[in-house]
């Protein structure tokens, strides 16, 4: 008498708990994200739809909020989807991350094909949201950490705070700062233990300068700063945009291995 031995074939435990892995560090991230985005709006007071739609200029907080929101459900469907073998779950995993990085290719190559496009948007971007640099606490906090990490200020130069209520050289502007610049705009004083916030009060409206005879603030504008920048560390930037793509490109990989293991197990029993 004959007896047939039924192999089952097996899903690759490998695939399946480092995609697991993975995702469940995506997972907690994305949850991470989105609870800083709550308790960054909770800060600022703004508890409800309309009140979040009301803000004016961009506000950096939809920035975690979109990157927190697509995480965690990449994460969710990443894990689900290797833990419990589901292959709708995997396909979706693996489709967003190929749109995902479809889009990131393509908008490299759109940007640098049309760069000078792409500099004239960035600029008009900068002084719109310099228009508003009182408006938003996040706004004005990611403009002074940028002025002061570039050594830059203004989009174009210092001019653009032209654009500010606060700020502006009119006539009818009776603000304290009028034809001013914040204090992120101001070359540091070594000898200053204390950030001087006031340090940057009518310097556009009589050139002052110190007593070496140099400007007090930066005159680079931080669009330029940021195309000067840029070649001095193409190597870290490159290098991240690789990691980041590696990554990307590993999911996929695991996530279409797995479904093809699984879709082997459905197809039957071998003998």
């Amino acid at each position: 008498m004959y007896f047939y031995k039924h192999q089952r074939a097996q899903v690759s435990c490998f695939f399946k708990y480092v995609l697991f892995g993975l995702n469940i560090i995506f997972w907690l991230a994305g949850a991470g994200l989105l609870a800083i985005t709550l308790w960054a709006w909770n800060e600022k007071g703004v508890l409800n739809i309309q009140s979040i739609t009301e803000l004016n200029g961009f506000d950096p907080v939809w920035v975690i909020l979109v990157v927190g929101l697509v995480t965690f459900i990449l994460g969710f469907a990443g894990c689900i989807g290797a833990l419990r073998e589901n292959i709708c779950l995997l396909k979706f995993f693996s489709f967003i991350i190929a749109t995902i990085f479809t889009l990131e290719l393509a908008a490299g190559i759109l940007a640098f094909v049309f760069q000078d496009w792409v500099k004239e948007q960035v600029q008009n971007f900068v002084r719109d949201n310099i228009g508003v640099y009182r408006d938003d606490i996040d706004l004005q906090n990611l403009i002074d950490a940028v002025q002061k990490y570039m050594q830059c200020c203004g989009a174009a130069g210092p001019d653009d705070w032209n654009n500010n209520l606060y700020f502006n050289c009119s006539q009818e502007n009776t603000s304290r700062e009028r034809c001013g610049v914040p204090f992120s705009c101001c070359i540091p004083d070594p000898a200053q233990n204390v950030v001087n916030t006031q340090c940057g009060y009518d310097i556009r409206s009589n050139k002052k300068v110190n007593m070496k005879g140099n400007l007090i603030i930066y005159t680079k504008g931080c669009v330029q700063a940021f195309e000067d920048w840029l070649p001095r560390n193409i190597y870290f930037v490159a290098g991240a945009l690789l990691v980041i793509a590696a990554l990307q490109m590993f999911s996929i990989y695991l996530a279409r291995s797995l479904i093809s293991e699984i879709k082997a197990i459905k197809a039957g029993w071998r003998y």
